[in-house]
């Protein structure tokens, strides 16, 4: 069986050829990278290595991680001498390619068009959602999130756990006697809470199972429940202890999803803008349903009558 530490780096060595050379300078002013092999003032970031002169810099390194899978990028560290040493191979293969006159072959330059091609129509994509995505409509998003999402009563409240029906009706009356709570849960209760006095984290509606969240919503703080309340754990009893309104997220906790949704908008809206002033022709699998199959006639018209033969 393959060790996973060398097939992880076998997998790096795949990626790199399938992704292509990641290099922060061309390899043809390689007179002007030696210059400032120790800057540490370089947009690329720090120069992590030089290869015949050529920087290849952090940024190099970090485009390189980002291409990894995700179980790879859980053991970068483990996997840095690889992906250190790919980026040299792939140094050395580009400044061989050139040297063999690849820049100027034709297969190169089309494929170097379309990735071209590729980086232009993302970049044009990118900056039109970075116009529309701005703080003001973030703010404004947020707003309308926080109206759209009012707060919700949220419940502080503890409970007592036990096996059987008959158990609940036995707790039940101990607190009607005037039991504490808190230390019959510690003395009775079977759920994990018990030693805690019972006690739940505040929940909202339909947090907790059905049957349990109903039965404590309809209850009145400082009371607890008269009837066993059944759930798939066993039989509850239930002390509302407070209900107060839940904080509303703060800006910062809902931040990526709201720009992650202005985003898509902002997608759509390009996309909706430029089809409406293009003329789009979408050809694929028209001719395929033009076609009748063979042995079939057309709709419509008559199969051929059959020869004599």
């Amino acid at each position: 069986m393959m060790k996973k530490p060398f097939a992880a780096a076998l997998l790096v060595a795949g990626l790199a050829v399938a992704s292509g050379p990641v290099l922060g300078q061309d390899s043809t002013a390689q007179d002007k990278a030696t210059q400032d092999t120790a800057s540490q003032d370089s947009p690329e970031g720090e120069v992590i290595a030089v290869v015949n002169g050529q920087n290849i810099y952090e940024s190099d390194l970090m485009a390189f991680i980002q291409q990894l899978p995700p179980q790879l990028q859980s053991q970068v560290q483990m996997l840095m001498p690889q992906i250190l040493d790919q980026l040299v191979n792939n140094a050395l293969t580009t400044e061989a390619g050139r040297s063999a006159g690849l820049a100027d072959d034709g297969e190169v330059q089309k494929r170097v068009a379309k990735i071209e091609d590729l980086i232009i129509g993302q970049t044009y994509l990118q900056r039109a959602i970075d116009a529309q995505v701005t703080d003001e409509a973030l703010e404004s998003a947020y707003q309308k999130h926080l109206e759209e999402n009012p707060p919700q009563r949220q419940l502080k409240a503890r409970h007592i756990l036990v096996e059987t029906e008959e158990q609940a009706q036995e707790v039940i009356a101990e607190l009607d006697g005037g039991a504490d709570f808190a230390e019959l849960a510690k003395e009775r209760s079977t759920g994990p809470s018990g030693p805690k006095g019972g006690e739940l984290p505040p929940f909202k509606a339909g947090e907790m199972v059905p049957a349990f969240s109903e039965a404590a919503f309809a209850m009145e703080v400082g009371t607890h429940s008269k009837e066993p309340v059944q759930t798939q754990f066993g039989y509850h009893v239930i002390k509302v202890e407070d209900s107060t309104l839940a904080e509303p997220p703060a800006k910062a906790e809902v931040e990526q999803q709201l720009r992650g949704e202005l985003e898509q908008a902002a997608a759509a809206a390009v996309y909706d803008e430029l089809r409406a002033d293009a003329e789009v022709d979408i050809r694929f699998g028209k001719a395929e349903e033009g076609e009748a199959p063979a042995g079939e006639a057309p709709a419509g018209e008559e199969p051929p009558a059959p020869t004599g033969n």
